[in-house]
């Protein structure tokens, strides 16, 4: 998965015909660090990616990772649907931790 981000990376910014150097000095890391995100490095913190994803211009791609959770909210709603795990209602743990 991760390198194949990174060859994304990469062929992004050859379409923007713009060099390793230009890219690093942008982002503000080292050449040796842009090398690690095109070739999909797993040390790579997660800013470094997005330093370099900002400076070609695809930073707002980031927003939609996860936007639409689909088996994350159908299991949330089966969690609401469900009563709490103690036998209690809910009315009765709100009086009691409004206490």
């Amino acid at each position: 998965m991760l390198a194949a981000l990174g060859e994304r990376v990469r062929l992004a910014r050859l379409r923007r015909k713009l060099t390793t150097t230009t890219v690093a000095q942008r982002a503000g890391i080292s050449r040796t660090s842009l090398y690690n995100v095109e070739a999909g490095d797993p040390g790579a913190t997660l800013g470094t990616y997005l330093r370099v994803l900002a400076v070609l211009g695809l930073d707002k791609d980031i927003d939609r990772v996860a936007a639409d959770d689909q088996v994350g909210r159908k299991l949330q709603d089966l969690q609401m649907d469900s009563p709490p795990k103690s036998g209690r209602t809910a009315a009765a743990i709100k009086r009691e931790s409004a206490k």
